[in-house]
């Protein structure tokens, strides 16, 4: 392995944004791995579809509100690519959309342990590598958050918002503390993306609905957040350190 080399772990990088996010990073030279739970070959699809393209890509199954399956992720990262030198958490999920008052603790127990521990622990387990007060070579930690975190999805998802909102704290604050150790820390908060996850939510035409709502009057589409986040990862955006970033057309 050379200095040069760039290796990155999408979690949840087997669809929607986190697939655009793997497609693009293995198109600029990354080797990627694609995590993913349940979604196996959709993930082994994607690696198939990276190396037939001349990239490097594997795939690894982990729950990442689960502390022990983080630690193996990066290991078998670190023994198959290489040391990690940019994380994106991208794993999250929402439940059904209804009233706060009527959500099951369950799918809120659920959704704070994916999308909020699930980005803590996997963003600790990479500061641990990557900074230079443990001997690495620094790296690029970007969570995916979401405009939810600012608007609060009343009636729809305050428990999620909730989950985005712990995020956005956790990338001012790490940010701010391993800055010095050459990690840079930093969100994207995407709108109303079209991907599935809307149908998951229990509304599949959630999109068309929220659309003319929205200042550039479409929704976003995965490949336009992914573009960001590559934005963040890359050299250009050298000097962002705790941003959050907006991509939400407006609203």
């Amino acid at each position: 392995m050379t200095a040069t080399q760039k290796v990155m772990i999408v979690t949840g990088g087997s669809r929607g944004i986190g697939a655009a996010i793997s497609r693009s990073a293995a198109a600029q030279g990354y080797s990627v791995c694609i995590n993913y739970h349940n979604r196996k070959s959709e993930a082994d699809d994607l690696v198939a579809e990276i190396v037939k393209k001349g990239g490097r890509a594997i795939a690894h199954k982990a729950d990442v509100s689960d502390f022990e399956q983080v630690e193996s992720l990066f290991h078998k990262v670190e023994t198959e690519l290489g040391p990690v030198t940019v994380l994106v958490n991208n794993a999250g999920v929402t439940g059904k959309i209804c009233r706060f008052d009527d959500v099951d603790p369950q799918i809120m127990n659920r959704v704070i342990g994916i999308n909020t521990m699930g980005a803590l622990y996997c963003s600790q387990a990479a500061v641990k590598r990557m900074s230079t007060r443990h001997g690495g070579d620094g790296g690029s930690i970007i969570t995916v958050s979401s405009i939810a975190a600012r608007l609060g999805s009343p009636g729809e998802y305050v428990w999620y918002a909730a989950s985005k909102a712990a995020v956005d704290a956790m990338t001012i604050g790490l940010a701010k503390e391993v800055g010095g150790e050459g990690i840079r820390v930093n969100s994207v908060a995407p709108g109303i993306i079209d991907t599935e996850i809307h149908a998951s939510g229990g509304e599949p035409e959630r999109v068309d609905r929220i659309a003319p709502m929205i200042p550039k009057g479409r929704a976003g589409t995965a490949q336009e957040i992914a573009n960001a986040v590559m934005w963040l990862s890359s050299d250009g955006a050298s000097y962002c350190n705790g941003s959050i970033l907006d991509c939400s057309g407006g609203r």
